[in-house]
């Protein structure tokens, strides 16, 4: 140790103005004996001496339970955000016997490794669910749902109130345990059959499909493809089903290639098999985030110009195609609207406010036109033939003295 080290004493920390000023900051955080009024965060007794009313009146309009008049229930809140009260999650623990968590896990793959927050969707329905549960005073956990053991085992240190499952498959083995559990169970996907979700919330897949080809047939699409995946949950069934179904309308016979949707790899390799078919589509759909991008590079190594030669859409919230070259069309399926509905119906079904019959919400779309779904329009001029001797159209560095001889140059035209 150096020889003009400091070596503090308790007397002099005592002195120190640090010390004096972090006494007196906790200070601050004590309750005033002489005022009786709490200087730290509002309680409920403060809301409830500021309101005029009673402890448990506060508890009830907070709550949502009890039968008070509406005005009084929205004064007690005006009351309790004023004061910025917040209820005490361990005070509610033992007064209720719920943890204030909630579950968010994707099924949808099973014990195939995927980490869904990746992919714009799942991210921005994740971010959304967060904020609505904060909003109600409980706490979202993501959890893995990529174990071979039962969900009971891996979840079983984690003490939930409800979970949220992200577009379940068919016969899903993880709802059905949680079922068993007696937890509350909200579906972000319209559920098969049977599958005993509380409610559940989800975009109108059919009619979205039945749009997006509607409109490439209308840009000039006469044999649109589709990138599907092998997974059994609703949306990608719901959406190759519809395919099929407007397919089977127009007279057009179904081109389509299938994937493991969780494999980014598998996802370009079955876009080169689309485009490397003899009945090649010349407008082609993809269900999956990735496959925009995979599509446009697949055209380039086939020489496809998009719009010219091909036309894409896929589903995806990235901003991403906004700026590829060229643009790319979007169907958005509001993630965040989801991901907002999903969390306040299960902290409803939670909190035991009944609506009187299984809860079915459906979320409408937006297909986000870009360039890479509209076909130029055909020239209105006749040009003459191009000359076998013609040069190529000027291009950056040309000597400008040259004659432009493109069959679009003045010099062509008499």
């Amino acid at each position: 140790m150096p020889v003009n080290a400091c070596i503090c004493t308790r007397a002099n920390c005592l002195a120190s103005p640090y010390y004096r000023l972090a006494m007196t900051a906790a200070g601050k955080h004590q309750v005033s004996r002489s005022t009786g009024r709490r200087l730290g965060r509002a309680g409920i007794r403060d809301v409830a001496a500021a309101a005029g009313v009673s402890i448990t009146t506060v508890s009830d309009a907070l709550n949502g339970k009890g039968r008070l008049p509406d005005a009084t229930r929205r004064h007690v809140r005006e009351v309790a955000d004023r004061l910025g009260y917040r209820p005490s999650a361990a005070a509610r623990t033992l007064r209720t016997g719920k943890s204030g968590l909630i579950g968010l896990t994707v099924t949808t793959y099973g014990d195939e490794p995927f980490t869904f927050t990746e992919f714009a969707y799942f991210a921005e329905m994740a971010r959304a669910a967060t904020s609505a549960a904060l909003a109600r005073g409980y706490a979202l956990v993501i959890l893995p749902a990529t174990s071979r053991r039962s969900p009971a085992d891996v979840w079983s240190n984690v003490a939930l109130d409800g979970t949220v499952v992200i577009d379940p498959s068919d016969q899903d083995p993880v709802v059905t345990e949680l079922v068993r559990q007696g937890l509350p169970v909200v579906s972000d996907g319209r559920p098969a059959g049977s599958l005993p979700v509380t409610a559940w919330v989800d975009n109108d897949h059919e009619a979205a499909v039945l749009e997006l080809l509607d409109h490439l047939a209308a840009a000039g699409a006469r044999r649109i493809g589709l990138l599907t995946g092998t997974t059994t949950d609703t949306y990608t069934r719901l959406s190759t089903e519809a395919y099929l179904r407007w397919c089977e309308r127009v007279g057009q016979d179904p081109v389509y290639e299938s994937y493991p949707a969780h494999d980014p790899c598998a996802g370009a390799v079955a876009a080169d098999r689309l485009l490397a078919r003899p009945d090649r589509p010349d407008a082609v759909y993809g269900l999956f985030d990735p496959n925009g991008t995979d599509l446009l590079a697949a055209a380039r190594r086939y020489g496809l110009r998009v719009p010219e030669d091909l036309l894409l859409v896929c589903c995806s919230e990235s901003t991403v195609y906004a700026t590829t070259e060229p643009p790319i069309t979007t169907l958005s399926l509001k993630p965040r609207r989801i991901g907002t509905a999903v969390v306040q119906l299960l902290i409803d079904a939670i909190e035991g406010i009944d609506h009187g019959h299984p809860i079915e919400q459906v979320i409408p779309t937006e297909l986000i036109i870009r360039t890479s779904s509209q076909r130029r329009s055909p020239r209105t001029t006749v040009s003459p033939p191009r000359s076998p001797v013609a040069e190529p159209r000027r291009g950056i560095g040309q000597d400008p003295n040259v004659p432009d001889r493109s069959p679009d140059s003045d010099a062509d035209k008499d």
